[in-house]
């Protein structure tokens, strides 16, 4: 990003990319189109992804979408279907890229979600290390729906978060089901009324930039091998990430705040 914080404002065709002092945003544009992801859309969001990643001075970002939708998931308009469309190949050339270019960036991302999440829009929101929810927002695996399996992510996250069963059934039925259920099976970090959602956001983004993120980064790394690894395995990661996070200076002040009675001022 050069000379990251100086720049404040960056306007795409399909989104845009604010820094606000330690916090980034991306608000997705595409509000007619209720944020479909078309071939510019991945264009921009990698444009923007790649613009942060190396961004150590940055607390969080968020990721919201303008008017009724957060995102729909993949632009179904003029998609050619066809024995010659190779969805697979459009899978790793562009969604892909998305899912891990949000794992790579170092700090913490978080998805406002207002109106519908479907899809692979779904699969960006899930990509995401916290989502708060306006009341309103509605969440499907609409992939059913159109004959399709679940992607950008989405069969890897959502029965680490709800189980085997509730997946099954969001997958396999591809009904959309509402905020506060999603909240209920533990799919979502908070909901909130739809006119406190940029609020909420900017709250959350707040309270992550007061903690250590380099700490975060590792608690991210840690909670994503969790599900692979054994007992023994997740043990040693443990012990691997603790002995990192000793070494930092941010472990003194913790300690010292702790001891001083104090809040602490982490780097």
């Amino acid at each position: 990003m050069g000379n990251s914080l100086t720049m404040t404002h960056k306007k795409l065709s399909t989104m845009e990319l604010e820094v606000n002092r330690q916090v980034a945003r991306i608000t997705l544009t595409r509000e007619k189109a209720l944020n479909a992801m078309n071939q510019q859309f991945f264009d921009d969001i990698s444009s923007c992804l790649s613009m942060l990643e190396n961004e150590q001075a940055l607390k969080a970002l968020i990721i919201i979408g303008q008017g009724d939708g957060f995102s729909v998931g993949a632009d179904l308009k003029n998609l050619p279907v066809g024995n010659d469309l190779d969805l697979g190949k459009a899978l790793r050339e562009n969604f892909e890229p998305l899912i891990l270019g949000l794992k790579k960036l170092p700090f913490p991302t978080i998805a406002a979600v207002n109106g519908y999440a479907a899809g692979a829009g779904m699969g960006l929101m899930l990509g995401c290390d916290f989502t708060i929810a306006a009341r309103s927002a509605q969440f499907v695996q609409a992939f059913i729906n159109i004959a399709l399996v679940p992607d950008a992510g989405s069969t890897y996250f959502l029965p680490r978060l709800i189980g085997h069963a509730r997946a099954t059934e969001m997958m396999m039925l591809g009904e959309p089901i509402s905020a506060q259920r999603a909240f209920e099976m533990g799919m979502i970090y908070k909901v909130v009324d739809d006119g406190e959602l940029d609020v909420e956001a900017d709250i959350l983004a707040k309270k992550l930039s007061q903690k250590p993120t380099s700490v975060l980064m590792q608690i991210r790394e840690l909670l994503d091998a969790s599900g692979e690894n054994s007992l023994v395995d997740q043990l040693n990661a443990e012990a691997d990430a603790q002995k990192i996070a000793g070494t930092h200076d941010n472990f003194k002040e913790g300690v010292c705040a702790f001891n001083e009675k104090r809040t602490p001022k982490f780097e």
